[in-house]
């Protein structure tokens, strides 16, 4: 019988800054690397510190064929590239896309080799055994993956760019909209028009309503502005995500209090957490 899996898991879950320590371990520490199966394709989303841990279990389950997909290349989105196991087995496969640079002449290949060499990193990514291909497509376009996958793509409000993404599979969608900055009282229509009726929406809640003001020009949202979104857009589960590294777990515990009594169905996502649409 076919592998008909379609589920979410969160390997980094903070944003900005990896923030380890007994302060965090309840939600984690790690930064963006989430994970989504689509039956037997797995799809990874960015590049933190948190995908080294699943790197490991890749290793050892022998995924031998991946994709990757870049939000955008900011430190904490890539930082733990180098150090993901399956780019040194010589039987994979993996696919590395982006689409969040204005610049036509730098392609994600370039990215990788500039963020992989000295004086930032001691090894290029020649180092890698795993055949490596890298793909460029611009936001809003639209692709389908072999397996039944669907990827649709918008441009997000962010220093330097970035992608929000739509999976869909089995007649169902998972949405990861992460660094994005909105306008208060000017919901993003693009955004929107993405997660419309989505399952699970995964949203830059980085701050919060009270202390927005502060930030602006950050790059950042609001976990209250995700509700507002998901209301907005019939989107079933809406998952806090990208935190914010002053943020300790008592005072994520107080914000899922606050957003549950907002939008029931919302969660402040935990490294390892594991969503099925």
């Amino acid at each position: 019988m076919a592998n008909e899996q379609f589920f979410v898991r969160f390997w980094g879950v903070r944003g900005s800054l990896p923030t380890p320590g007994p302060s965090t371990v309840e939600f984690g520490g790690n930064t963006p690397c989430i994970e989504i199966r689509c039956g037997d394709r797995v799809l990874v989303f960015d590049a933190g510190s948190g995908i080294h841990p699943l790197g490991d279990l890749l290793w050892a389950e022998g995924i031998k064929r991946l994709d990757l997909f870049f939000t955008h290349t900011h430190y904490d989105h890539i930082g733990g590239l180098p150090f993901f196991a399956p780019f040194m087995s010589a039987e994979t496969q993996i696919d590395i896309w982006s689409g969040h640079t204005e610049d036509d002449d730098t392609t994600t290949k370039a990215l990788v080799k500039k963020f992989m060499s000295p004086p930032f990193f001691p090894v290029p990514p020649e180092i890698f055994k795993a055949k490596v291909g890298y793909h460029d497509f611009a936001p809003g376009n639209q692709f389908d993956l072999p397996g039944r996958v669907t990827i649709k793509t918008i441009a997000l409000n962010h220093p330097g760019g970035s992608i929000g993404y739509r999976v869909e599979y089995g007649g169902k969608s998972i949405c990861y909209i992460t660094d994005t900055e909105h306008v208060p009282g000017k919901p993003d229509q693009k955004i929107l028009k993405l997660i419309q009726d989505a399952d699970v929406v995964i949203y830059d809640a980085t701050y919060c309503d009270s202390d927005f003001e502060k930030f602006v020009g950050f790059g950042h949202s609001t976990w209250q502005e995700g509700i507002r979104l998901c209301k907005s857009a019939n989107a079933r589960k809406y998952c806090i995500f990208h935190h914010r590294p002053s943020h300790d777990d008592a005072q994520m515990r107080e914000i899922e209090a606050h957003a549950q009594a907002m939008f029931p169905d919302s969660i402040v996502v935990r490294e390892g957490m594991q969503i099925i649409p």
